[in-house]
């Protein structure tokens, strides 16, 4: 069973498909809907390494484990850049899901 969708890509994006599902052989939207099962393959098999990981886990372990490190100052490129008053005000800013 299929569904259709309709998708609206980009120029370059949808020129950059059609040269690789031209490359591999296949049409536009079958390249697509392979590119679609394979990031959805790869977002299943991460869900569940985290949840079978997560399984055993004791609130606390964490920091039983983060006492253990030693303690030093970040490296600069760890670090988030310095929030003045007003740019901790604004609200403005809207952030994508």
């Amino acid at each position: 069973m299929t569904g259709a969708y309709p998708l609206k890509l980009p120029i370059s994006v949808k020129s950059a498909a059609q040269r690789l599902a031209k490359e591999d052989g296949v049409s536009l939207n079958q390249w697509i809907a392979s590119a679609v099962a394979q990031k959805v393959g790869t977002a299943v098999t991460v869900q569940e390494f985290f949840a079978k990981r997560g399984e055993n886990a004791v609130p606390g372990d964490m920091l039983r484990v983060l006492a253990k490190t030693p303690r030093h100052e970040p490296d600069i490129l760890d670090t988030l850049p310095i929030q003045t008053d007003d740019m901790k005000r604004r609200t403005d800013v809207k952030v994508q899901p």
